[in-house]
């Protein structure tokens, strides 16, 4: 099958596009990544997007309005891919869209009298098929939350299917708002297979970029702003200190807890230190490489042996990441996706088309010792196109 696969991350930077070729089933599935393209968010949606997942207050009209107007701009980016990818869409078998997370909460809080989790992803799927004539898979999550899973980290089971190897234990890195590791085992089985996210990535460096440069950039380009920076060891040490590092896995966070509050805490806490703006951008960037470290050493290095790294995402773009991870991990070998016949930055969209292939075939495709769930889990809902 020729799956398109759809992924907006939580820094909602733009929609990955990914045409993945698919084929077989567990546990000889094929994913061969044919194309990636990258489509910027309309400004005005992207501003509505951040504002609502930083928990400001919308309406439940504008709220629809929104998942619809998500949807559409989907369909856009689906079918401006099919053009670039020279591929008719009527030759494309699904598409699977995670959509746009503007909340996401794992772990059961107290809410109205009982403990509750619950995730939300929008960007409505029905409006994807109906647009691009092409059946859709959406909303993956709630169905592993429902079993008492964190509805994340999903990508594992893409991992398993790319990476898996009979003699090298191998972690898959990605590097997008949040940091996800996914561990897997020399010769490991689906449940010996576990993950989870370790802390912030590029969203606390792009958050702080864009508050810096009055929002004239949004990243920093090939670390150049952090690498201009003084090191502050006393900052850092404060930071690799925070309650979420410390948690066991199965774990997730997202924008509720890494968003506009601590990066607000973060540059107050700067100003205590006198830190100038790349400053801090610098501390952010390495407590992103050292939270990573600080996770393998915690809950991997003492049980598995590692032989490689393997990085995804717009991080991996990132010198000065790369750099602190190598250096303090001498003893295990750090590769681009790329090296795997995976782009960088299309990874976690071609999961999802993975995903969607499994879901369309009545197959489960989460895993349970990644997302704490207590069983299988068919994910997502499908939209079907309409008849032609």
């Amino acid at each position: 099958m020729l799956v398109l696969g759809l992924m907006s991350g939580t820094s909602a930077d733009g929609i990955d596009v990914a045409l993945a070729q698919i084929s077989g089933a567990p546990p000889r599935t094929r994913l061969r990544m044919q194309a990636h393209a990258a489509f910027p968010l309309p400004t005005p949606v992207r501003r509505e997007i951040l504002r609502v997942a930083e928990q400001r207050p919308i309406s439940a009209g504008a709220l629809s309005q929104l998942n619809f107007r998500v949807g559409e701009v989907f369909a856009e980016a689906a079918l401006a891919a099919c053009k670039q990818f020279r591929v008719e869409t009527k030759d494309i078998a699904l598409i699977g869209s995670h959509g746009q997370t503007i909340f996401h909460q794992g772990a059961p809080v107290p809410y109205l009298g009982s403990l509750t989790a619950s995730t939300l992803q929008i960007g409505e799927g029905s409006v994807i098929a109906a647009r691009t004539g092409i059946t859709t898979v959406s909303d993956f999550r709630p169905a592993d939350m429902a079993l008492g899973g964190h509805g994340a980290p999903l990508v594992p089971f893409a991992d398993y299917v790319l990476y898996r190897h009979a003699t090298l234990g191998r972690v898959s890195l990605n590097l997008g708002g949040i940091a996800n590791i996914t561990i897997l085992p020399a010769a490991a089985t689906p449940s010996q297979i576990f993950a989870f996210d370790t802390g912030p990535a590029n969203m606390v460096i792009d958050a702080l970029v864009s508050r810096f440069t009055n929002g004239r950039a949004h990243f920093d380009e090939n670390a150049r702003m952090a690498a201009s920076g003084h090191s502050l060891p006393a900052l850092l040490d404060q930071l690799l200190r925070d309650p979420y590092l410390k948690l066991a896995p199965p774990k997730s966070t997202g924008r509720e807890y890494f968003g506009a509050g601590y990066v607000a805490k973060l540059i107050a806490q700067g100003r205590r230190h006198r830190a100038a703006p790349n400053d801090l951008i610098r501390a952010a960037t390495i407590f992103t490489a050292l939270s990573i470290v600080d996770a393998l050493h915690r809950f991997v290095l003492p049980r598995h042996a590692i032989h490689q790294l393997i990085v995804s995402g717009g991080g991996a773009k990132n010198p000065l990441i790369l750099a602190q991870l190598a250096a303090a991990l001498p003893k295990i070998a750090i590769l681009p996706s790329s090296d795997f016949g995976v782009s960088s930055e299309g990874k976690e969209a071609a999961a999802f088309a993975l995903l969607a292939c499994e879901t369309f075939h009545r197959r489960p495709s989460n895993l349970p010792s990644a997302t704490g769930a207590r069983g299988a889990a068919i994910l997502g809902k499908i939209s079907y196109a309409p008849p032609r």
